[in-house]
């Protein structure tokens, strides 16, 4: 089993060029297509901290939920927005990339790069 991970969207081109990255590296990773199996809070806050992220910075803005819920409100604290990314695993920013080296949101795809082997 490989001791790399990564939270896939497989409809997101930005996580599929991170998935052929790691393979181009030699790399077969755990992929876990988060919408499907989504992170508990547990799981999702600690991955956001390893980061050395914000809930904000881990947050997708990017299409009509994060507006329609009201995302965008500065005023929304943590717990608000990790409450709306684990009703709505859409929300979560991809990918995050689980390494030995540690854990990066791979936006832009150069992040990938801070963790892997060598």
């Amino acid at each position: 089993m490989s001791d790399v991970t990564i939270w896939h969207n497989p409809a997101c081109s930005t996580s599929r060029s991170i998935l052929a990255s790691l393979r181009e590296a030699g790399i077969e990773p755990r992929i876990v297509d988060y919408q499907k199996t989504p992170p508990d809070r547990a799981a999702l806050t600690a991955a956001i901290r390893a980061a050395g992220l914000t809930p904000r910075q881990a947050l997708r803005s990017k299409g009509g939920l994060y507006t329609e819920l009201g995302l965008d409100d500065p005023a929304l604290g943590d717990d608000a927005l990790l409450d709306a990314m684990l009703a709505h695993p859409v929300l979560i920013e991809r990918p995050f990339v689980f390494a030995p080296k540690g854990v990066r949101l791979c936006r832009p795809k150069e992040k990938l790069l801070e963790i892997l082997p060598g």
